[in-house]
């Protein structure tokens, strides 16, 4: 009988200690030190919000959203593949042509939201098609910056910070950019 206890006591510790580490890795912490290359880095990529080249794409997606992606809801989004000449308009597009020309190693994702949240340019495939009422395109809409707290990833399998600023039309936020930081690089 005392075999049992004790053997399901083991058990049960063992159990414990994969759920408190399951936990510590769902939700990892910056360092000072990652935090203050988090900061640099947001400073750093804000520049593109303010970019000629952004600028105008995110006002012309604004003015006349691409025709294959009028409609498109969470759902649609989700079922559609890498291949699909929505998703592959997106991260082929003249945009994203040019965000991946400024990308860095720190750079695990990049994506470009039009003011109602939706897709206008990125790297690769989104887990969402719209991140309107979302902190991280709402903050920016609001002229605000944003900063996440390091989670896993889906749509690039990594363990990211996310950060977020506006697309500033003459002072006026017209979209959002989030990029997300691979936090193994920082």
């Amino acid at each position: 009988m005392k075999l049992k206890i004790r053997a399901i006591l083991i058990a049960l510790f063992a159990v414990f200690l994969v759920l408190a580490n399951l936990s510590a890795q769902g939700s990892p912490t910056l360092t000072a030190d990652q935090k203050a290359k988090v900061d640099a880095a947001l400073k750093e990529y804000m520049a593109l919000g303010s970019d000629p080249t952004v600028v105008k794409a995110v006002k012309e997606f604004n003015a006349a959203p691409p025709a294959d992606t009028v409609g498109m809801t969470q759902e649609k989004w989700a079922g559609l593949s890498v291949l699909s000449p929505e998703v592959k308009g997106l991260s082929k597009n003249a945009l994203a042509e040019y965000l991946k020309g400024k990308r860095t190693p720190l750079m695990a994702e990049l994506f470009v939201s039009g003011a109602n949240g939706t897709k206008v340019a990125f790297f690769a495939k989104t887990t969402s098609w719209s991140h309107k009422g979302k902190p991280k395109h709402d903050s920016p809409m609001s002229g605000k910056t944003w900063i996440d707290v390091p989670a896993l990833d889906e749509s690039s399998g990594k363990v990211t910070v996310q950060i977020s600023f506006p697309v500033l039309d003459g002072g006026k936020a017209i979209g959002s950019i989030v990029i997300g930081l691979d936090v193994s690089k920082l």
